[in-house]
Formats: C-alpha cells, sequence, structure tokens
C-alpha cells in the first residue's frame, strides 16, 4: 500500500499538513495535520510498504511495545483509507 499520487506532506510553520495538487485538488478540499508520528508513517507510505514494516519502523524510530505500534498504525491505516488517501 502507498499514499494515492497528487497527496503531499508539506511542513508549514513548523506544521506536517497534507495537501492535494494536480487532480485531485479538484475533488479534496482542504488540508491535513498530522502529529509527529502521523507524519513519520505518511513518509513511509509515499513508497509501496506492508502494515508489518510500518509496524516495524514504528518500534525501530520509537520507544513503544509491539501491541501499542500494531494497534497505532492500524488506527492509521484506517483513517487515510476513510479519506481515500492510500491505494493497495
Amino acid at each position: 500500500m502507498k499514499i494515492k499520487k497528487n497527496f503531499m506532506l508539506r511542513s508549514v510553520a513548523g506544521e506536517s499538513i497534507v495537501i492535494a495538487v494536480g487532480d485531485a485538488a479538484k475533488d479534496f478540499k482542504g488540508m491535513i495535520k498530522l502529529n509527529e508520528t502521523g507524519a513519520f508513517l505518511w513518509k513511509q507510505l509515499e513508497s509501496d510498504t506492508t502494515e508489518e514494516a510500518l509496524v516495524s519502523a514504528m518500534l525501530g524510530a520509537y520507544e513503544t511495545d509491539e501491541e501499542t505500534a500494531k494497534k497505532d498504525v492500524k488506527a492509521f491505516i484506517i483513517a487515510l483509507e476513510k479519506a481515500d488517501l492510500i491505494e493497495e
């Protein structure tokens, strides 16, 4: 899975913001603000990856346990799916 093209992560005034560009901007109005962890996962999803790889990346980057990492990654993926931002 990965982020659909035409969605970009930008840093604005120290905040991580997702914006739509190109054709995606016609249908997707607004922007999404991500926290540090969300921005980290977004960057991982810019390349094709798996849920398991995201969990592994989280465990390597943050002091967390596997159960929490799995729960957080799953919640993030679900939110992206609901917003139609990722492709399989």
